[in-house]
């Protein structure tokens, strides 16, 4: 039987500790950009997918705008609005205060990456702090659990046509103050400029070959943060198209900047420091800036150790499970190799070692680093399995404060699984073995969608438990038939009404050949 489950990231303020689902997400996704395939849309910072290096436009501009957007509709009075994804609708792009197609480049590259953990808002959130980041900005803290929005929010986003004190109002309604909003469109503005095809009366065509889109930079630096779009308005030499542009109108940079006597751009133009550690308030906090009743996590910061890509597998006979994984270490020692061992402990009392293997220390795709070590793959007795590991790094232990890091031997796959080659339709047999201490109600597989507004959504195929004599000594069988077999799976069981899944994707492809379909 198919079901669907819509899934909304509601976070606690608890402790991270591993394993815990959306918080593994959502660091992951945050600390390691390079596993997801984020830098290679933004390295190097003058790269723009659509048209190249040579458009001058970037996609880090984009992103920072887009996610400038989409928080822009907040209305601290009735709590509406906020980074919630609501830029992704078509109605909201249409709209004169959201002119061009960056959002639409932006939400393309990015919101693949939502996932049943990780919101569409909370993607556009990470690509902007990436892009920031990746292009010399201040590292900034990071809080998930933003919940994607259903229908687009109302009109609300500042244009440079308005007037000062429209300007001045806008940003009050979103939560910032005059001097916020100087500096939130000073750090904004480190980045990108005005594109002619958006704004012909502010910005001519430029007839450039390395600016074929005719972009008039904020700054002369426009794919680096740095405060010069402060030194530049400052010292009076600013080519910044909405200080210095053809149509006065539409001058907001100038209007906005001179607002305060420019005490704000002098403080920015004297201290690189200063203009830095104010863009990080500023720009956490305009992430942090969701519809009321929105919880967001705690910091999510990386963990010193977190195990990953962790596999199990039933043999046949159900006699013994496979096991391997990797281990992340975070940061490092420089040039050199610590030495690892992986103590477990198993369900009949017994504790049990291994040393790890080195595979070396890459950048995390941020400014730090990881080390990589491997299990060996462990052949494991059913009946006593695996429940608990803790780590020994050069003689000290490493347990998460004493918990260990638990592990689910419960339910895991079956090596009987298995992919149909002799058929016309390509199909397979997913078989999932559930420890017999455990009575579900259901067992079943979880495939990723979205549903019709693009948020993430689980459809779950249900099992069928296998007849008892194919039951395994330790494990019970459940098996189904699907046709989709190059899609990679996850598996889930209901226990006293409560779902509980497994972080191990498989395709059948993976599995050896079935004899036939019977």
């Amino acid at each position: 039987m198919l079901r669907l489950a819509l899934f909304a990231c509601f976070a606690t303020a608890k402790a991270y500790i591993w394993p815990e689902p959306q918080l593994d997400a959502l660091e992951l996704f945050r600390w390691e950009p390079d596993k997801s395939g984020l830098l290679g849309l933004i390295q190097p910072c003058n790269f723009f997918l659509p048209g190249g290096s040579s458009t001058g436009r970037s996609d880090v501009s984009d992103w920072i705008r887009t996610a400038y957007h989409d928080m822009a509709t907040h209305n601290v009075t009735d709590g509406t609005g906020g980074m919630d994804a609501s830029i992704r609708f078509a109605e909201e792009q249409a709209r004169p205060e959201d002119v061009g197609d960056g959002f639409q480049n932006t939400v393309s590259s990015l919101i693949k990456h939502a996932t049943r953990y990780i919101s569409m808002a909370d993607v556009l959130t990470v690509g902007a702090m990436v892009a920031i980041e990746n292009c010399g900005g201040p590292e900034l803290a990071f809080r998930g659990g933003r919940i994607d929005a259903v229908a687009p929010n109302k009109p609300g986003v500042p244009e440079p046509q308005q007037d000062l004190d429209s300007h001045i109002s806008a940003f009050a309604r979103q939560g910032f103050t005059k001097t916020d909003m100087i500096g939130l469109v000073a750090c904004g503005h480190t980045f990108g400029g005005v594109q002619h095809a958006a704004f012909p009366d502010s910005v001519p065509e430029l007839n450039d070959p390395n600016n074929t889109q005719s972009v008039s930079h904020f700054d002369s630096t426009f794919v680096t943060f740095d405060n010069n779009i402060a030194t530049e308005y400052i010292s009076g030499t600013t080519k910044n198209p909405l200080v210095v542009g053809l149509n006065d109108t539409t001058n907001s940079d100038k209007r906005i900047f001179a607002s305060d006597g420019n005490a704000t751009m002098q403080s920015f133009a004297k201290s690189a420091d200063h203009f830095s550690l104010t863009c990080a308030d500023l720009f956490a906090r305009m992430f942090n800036t969701v519809p009321r009743g929105v919880q967001l996590t705690e910091v999510i910061t990386p963990l010193p150790i977190k195990p990953d890509n962790l596999k199990f597998d039933l043999a046949i006979d159900g006699k013994t499970i496979d096991f391997s994984g990797q281990v992340r270490f975070w940061d490092p020692p420089a040039n050199k190799t610590q030495k690892v061992r992986m103590l477990w402990d198993d369900r009949v009392n017994g504790t049990n070692n291994a040393t790890l293997i080195s595979s070396g220390v890459s950048p995390s795709g941020v400014r730090h680093t990881v080390a990589w070590y491997d299990t060996p793959l462990l052949t494991l007795q059913s009946s006593a399995g695996i429940t608990n590991m803790r780590f020994v790094v050069d003689g000290k232990l490493e347990d998460q404060g004493g918990v260990g890091f638990a592990i689910q031997d419960d339910l895991i796959w079956s090596k009987s699984s298995c992919v149909y080659t002799n058929t016309s339709i390509t199909s397979g047999r997913f078989e999932i073995a559930v420890r017999n201490t455990l009575n579900p109600t259901r067992v079943f597989l979880e495939q990723a969608s979205k549903d019709n507004i693009s948020r993430p959504i689980i459809v779950e195929f249900d099992l069928a438990r296998v007849s008892p004599p194919a039951a395994k000594p330790v494990y019970n069988l459940w098996s189904a038939i699907v046709n989709n077999t190059f899609t990679a799976f996850t598996i889930g069981a209901e226990i006293d009404g409560v779902k509980v899944t497994r972080n191990d994707p498989r395709s059948v492809e993976g599995f050896a050949s079935c004899t036939g379909l019977s």
